[in-house]
């Protein structure tokens, strides 16, 4: 049977990265065994669920290509559902009204806590008559749960883990205003969605025990279980925003690629061999539950970094385009125009060897971007002598006619030096300043030819003096 799996982020925030990794598990294990990834929006915190946060996790998904399979599953609107079940678990005797005050509550913990004892629900209304019903006092439901033996669940990640029904208390399912508690909530919408394993983080571990004991209550068979360990910070510490906890729309608004990001949360916690770029295909060929390891995993940005680079100089030339534009429209304030941009495409083949981020690619390409005559960074100014001008001046006339292509123009340039009895070098470090405005950029050649004739002998007239400014 294939398997129906979920991602039921809470919208009380963004779709964090942890959360990124859990949908990115689920997806691959149901792409993997040609089953189905189902979305569920657990919103029944309503005081602290907002459209904008379901919004965010929707686009996050979204761009992170993860596509779930048929509708979007509210739990807020299958409240009625979950009532439903609480009633039925009291009717199977499975449940009971409990009809202790808060300020019961808090004293019996009070009491245990002096003595000792454990402070969970000391079941006080468990066996107690109907008849002593407080009519004044508006129930909650509780599960009755079993006292004897233990609970067990097959982890598919963590193994076999075993808690005593001693140490679990009656929780509530149904709370005095009729509202469903998390716990039922999640066994409803599982068991009604048909999912038959629950891949999730391993902080859910203790719930998996009671949810298991309400599948029992109900008759229902538990899904399988596989919970993940969370991701921690480099330091080993639970991950916090200082360490990268952030949205996955701050990874995309920091000039990740989705490709890349995906790769390097696949790699976080789950393993093959010594193989550390796995493009989509082959993940989905690879991923199952059990390479994932037991450990919590560390977030490195230097990691996400140098993979991000790779994925950079595999991608088309038009897509970092498109998404280096708007970062270079930031830097330089103003439009690019269509020239402009061209000339930056033509370019790309140079710029993206060495980016890791599409603004550090954007940061690259700034200098063909600028209008004449371009800025020039101090030490470049440095190389302008006067001797070097003049020479710029007769190396412009000289190229004027050439084929502009990269060999006839390194020929010129080796001619130029050898007919001016100066070394290479003399000459190549106020060419790169005059067209660079920097001591440092892609080879002269290469930004001749992006530049374009007309652009790059201005540069250079400008550099020697002689040209007529725009």
């Amino acid at each position: 049977m294939a398997p129906i799996v979920r991602f039921a982020p809470s919208p009380t925030g963004f779709l964090h990265i942890g959360g990124a990794r859990t949908a990115l598990f689920n997806w691959l294990f149901a792409r993997h065994h040609g089953g189905t990834f189902k979305l569920r929006i657990e919103d029944t915190d309503r005081a602290r669920s907002t459209k904008e946060a379901i919004a965010a996790i929707l686009e996050g998904l979204s761009w992170l290509g993860l596509p779930w399979d048929g509708d979007v599953v509210m739990q807020s609107e299958r409240a009625e559902r979950h009532a439903e079940v609480a009633r039925d678990l009291l009717a199977r005797g499975r449940a009971y009204y409990c009809y202790a005050t808060p300020e019961e509550l808090t004293a019996m913990r009070e009491k245990a806590r002096a003595e000792g004892r454990s402070i969970l629900y000391d079941g006080a209304w468990r066996d107690r008559d109907p008849s002593e019903a407080r009519l004044n006092v508006p129930p909650v439901i509780r599960l009755k749960a079993e006292r004897e033996g233990e609970t067990v669940i097959e982890d598919q990640v963590q193994g076999k883990v075993t808690v005593a029904n001693s140490q679990m208390d009656d929780l509530i399912i149904l709370r005095a205003d009729g509202t469903p508690t998390y716990n039922l909530s999640v066994v409803v919408d599982d068991h009604d969605m048909a999912i038959t394993h629950v891949i999730r983080g391993d902080d859910h571990l203790t719930n998996a025990f009671r949810q298991t004991q309400i599948y029992r209550g109900m008759g229902w068979e538990p899904p399988n279980f596989a919970h993940i360990p969370l991701i921690h910070g480099p330091d080993g510490a639970k991950l916090s925003k200082r360490h990268g906890a952030l949205g996955v729309e701050a990874y995309r608004d920091m000039g990740y690629l989705p490709e890349a990001l995906r790769n390097y949360l696949l790699r976080l916690g789950w393993g093959h061999g010594d193989d550390e770029i796995i493009g989509t295909e082959q993940a989905i060929q690879w991923f199952d539950l059990d390479a994932v390891g037991r450990a919590p995993a560390r977030f490195d940005f230097a990691k996400l970094e140098n993979l991000n680079g790779h994925y950079i100089r595999e991608t088309g030339d038009e897509r970092l385009l498109a998404l280096a534009l708007p970062e270079l429209e930031k830097l330089l304030g103003r439009a690019v125009t269509r020239e402009v941009a061209a000339r930056i495409e033509t370019a790309m083949p140079i710029l993206k060897p060495r980016a890791k981020t599409i603004p550090e690619l954007a940061a690259r390409a700034r200098f063909l971007a600028e209008s004449r005559p371009i800025p020039m960074e101090p030490k470049a100014q440095d190389l302008l002598t006067p001797e070097a001008r003049e020479r710029l001046g007769r190396f412009a006339r000289e190229i004027a006619g050439t084929d502009w292509a990269v060999e006839p123009l390194e020929t010129a340039l080796r001619v130029f030096v050898e007919a001016e009895g100066v070394k290479l070098g003399v000459m190549a470090q106020p060419l790169r300043a005059a067209l660079s405005g920097s001591t440092a950029s892609p080879g002269i050649f290469e930004v001749m030819i992006a530049l374009g004739r007309e652009e790059t002998l201005g540069r250079i007239g400008d550099a020697a003096g002689t040209a007529p400014h725009h």
